[in-house]
């Protein structure tokens, strides 16, 4: 199996570097931004974001199959919520949607659907992807 290093989220996100021409922060957390309280966590865990360039005040969320179709394998458990685990993840997503933007950020959610994709991964062919995340990334 690949290293998440290898996957098509790190993939998409280090072109969002190169178009920015600066890094952002992998898995950034914010404070405002928390997913429904449990037992151990009243408040809540801090939702991570993929992709955060604080200077740009940008967030990219790269979504995956997983968040526009059902994921059997992964929405099979229950979460502290009650709630099966698709269920959280397009409430947690929805969440992000509003929460990001309230607090003065842009988010840009590319998905996964947006590239060509063979036997579930991202083919790679830069000059094609580059131009997919300029397009999403340009505010105009």
């Amino acid at each position: 199996m690949a290293s998440r290093a290898d996957s098509d989220e790190h993939y998409v996100l280090d072109l969002c570097d190169e178009v920015l021409r600066i890094p952002g922060h992998r898995q950034a957390r914010f404070d405002w931004l928390r997913g429904d309280p449990s037992p151990t966590r009243p408040r809540g865990a801090t939702l991570p974001v993929d992709g955060h360039w604080p200077d740009l005040g940008l967030v990219v969320e790269f979504q995956e199959e997983q968040h526009s179709q059902p994921s059997p394998f992964f929405d099979r458990r229950q979460t502290v919520s009650g709630i099966g685990r698709g269920e959280q993840r397009r409430l947690y997503d929805a969440r992000k949607r509003t929460l990001i933007p309230e607090h003065g950020l842009r988010l840009v959610v590319i998905e996964k659907s947006a590239f060509t994709v063979r036997s579930r991964r991202i083919a790679r062919d830069r000059t094609r992807d580059i131009a997919v995340v300029r397009e999403h990334l340009d505010p105009g």
